[in-house]
């Protein structure tokens, strides 16, 4: 298997396409957007609302999915964007609970892939 990075999505654009273009997935905790891209590489970005709580709750649930994403990169199928979003029933989830979510949804859209043409 060829060695390779997650890339931070990073560009407000990009985040818009991936909305407005991507099919999506969720649970309790989390949303996740997938979007094929025009590369072969694997972005992702993250997103916390402000109803979420204070700057300190939102950058740790971004950290923590972040090292989870990492963690588990070869999951993650080549040459598509994604996006997460953290519901408020995440600030309660600690660790496993989220990296259960985030790789059930992956799960999710890897099933949704091959019933597509």
């Amino acid at each position: 298997m060829d060695s390779y990075n997650l890339t931070r999505l990073k560009k407000n654009k990009d985040f818009l396409k991936v909305y407005r273009l991507g099919k999506s997935v969720a649970d309790k905790n989390l949303v996740m957007y997938r979007l094929k891209s025009d590369d072969g590489i694997i972005r992702v970005g993250f997103s916390v609302g402000k109803k979420f709580g204070k700057a300190v709750s939102r950058n740790r649930v971004k950290r923590v999915l972040r090292e989870i994403c990492r963690l588990n990169k070869d999951r993650f199928e080549v040459g598509y964007d994604y996006v997460i979003i953290a519901r408020t029933a995440a600030q309660d989830s600690d660790y496993q609970e989220l990296e259960k979510s985030v790789l059930k949804l992956l799960n999710k859209h890897a099933r949704f892939r091959r019933c597509e043409p």
